[in-house]
């Protein structure tokens, strides 16, 4: 502990694994390992196909490429930590270390919520005014709404640290996760938090939850606009290209939500539903994206064909 008047700080934090299930964790660890190298592989396998297939060199395959990306960072982020406490019970992380792992945990989610409102538009401009996509979302402009939710996300989360770095913390240090989650340090304060809480709060609301309100008003204009189509076949086709997207939308914003309710407000919500919740929120989003877009997109499932038929 580090002393200074009335102010206490942790030198470091203890992790959790999945509590009640400590005797199991060298088997758990299987399907965790499974789930990591799903990810790694199937993101890195999109990034290259995207890169390889001169005819992906389009918005959505460029947005799906951000979204790859993220991914790729959310996993390495919680990777070492899940693993270490899983394999070798080190359950140790620094008081610095944690908030930085955090930050970045945060700043991902963040930006993988920002793709996903990207992808939306997209695939709104892509439908209801099919012509004019190609001038409205250029390269340019992509490399821009790339660049603006990175700086959104960055900035936005900023103060972060620093305001769990002016808090008091006393005795408990275990955290409830195997990585670091603002609202889960934030509870291990013995001081006054309601700064925490309020900014938390607001800039979750401001980003996050404007971009689920701005992916289901894109929605409601696509359906609108596929309704106005002249036969069955062209609403099915696309409605088509919007069902992967839709399936990475839920698969992301559903756990997402469901942990933030039960850091805030399921205080008698059991540990193990907590940390199940909470996994299922960074692991399994990117596992499973890759297997969407590649079972739902033919031009990556068919550029995929052709680059295993090469080797």
């Amino acid at each position: 502990w580090e002393f200074n008047g009335s102010f206490y700080q942790p030198s470091a934090f203890l992790m959790m694994g999945i509590p009640g299930l400590e005797a199991l964790h060298h088997w758990i660890s299987i399907p965790f390992c499974a789930l990591y190298l799903i990810a790694l592989l199937g993101n890195c396998m999109i990034l290259f196909i995207i890169k390889k297939t001169q005819s992906l060199h389009e918005p959505m395959y460029y947005f799906l490429s951000m979204l790859a990306v993220t991914d790729l960072g959310l996993v390495l982020c919680t990777l070492p930590t899940t693993l270490g406490i899983f394999w070798f019970n080190m359950r140790r992380i620094g008081f610095d270390a944690c908030l930085t792992q955090m930050y970045f945990i945060h700043i991902l989610s963040f930006i993988e919520s920002s793709v996903l409102l990207a992808m939306a538009f997209d695939r709104f401009i892509a439908i209801s005014h099919p012509l004019r996509h190609p001038s409205i979302l250029t390269k340019t402009t992509v490399i821009k709404i790339g660049l603006a939710i990175i700086l959104r996300g960055m900035i936005s989360l900023l103060p972060i640290p620093f305001l769990l770095k002016r808090l008091t913390y006393c005795g408990k240090t275990e955290l409830s996760h195997s990585f670091c989650f603002h609202p889960d340090i934030m509870n291990l304060a013995c001081a006054d938090i309601k700064v925490n809480v309020f900014y938390g709060m607001i800039i979750l609301l401001s980003t996050v939850g404007m971009d689920f309100i701005f992916i289901v008003l894109s929605y409601i204009l696509i359906i609108k606009t596929v309704i106005s189509l002249a036969t069955k076949e062209e609403c099915l086709k696309a409605l088509n290209t919007c069902v992967s997207h839709i399936c990475a939308v839920l698969v992301f914003f559903i756990p997402m939500i469901g942990l933030s309710m039960i850091h805030r407000f399921g205080k008698n919500v059991p540990p193990l539903v907590n940390t199940l919740v909470a996994y299922t929120y960074l692991i399994i989003p990117p596992a499973l994206n890759p297997i969407i877009y590649s079972i739902k997109s033919s031009h990556i499932r068919e550029a995929l064909l052709r680059a295993l038929r090469r080797k």
